[in-house]
């Protein structure tokens, strides 16, 4: 008998959960803003707060990835 790992059902930490989490919502919220405001309007406010992130204007103290 041999085990097969690959279909086994994965078991997410915390942080993975807690990632999963912020992509569910960010999904939410980008097709609130397309509804409302467009496709152009929505992908240049979330490269802006890419932007904004990565320069450190928004955010605060980094933490671990």
């Amino acid at each position: 008998m041999s085990t097969d790992t690959a279909n086994a059902p994965a078991t997410l930490t915390e942080e993975e959960l807690s990632k999963d989490a912020f992509f569910t919502r960010l999904g939410d919220l980008s097709q609130e803003i397309v509804a409302a405001h467009g496709r152009d309007f929505a992908m240049g406010a979330l490269v802006l707060a890419a932007r904004w992130i990565a320069e450190g204007r928004l955010g605060g103290e980094e933490k671990p990835h």
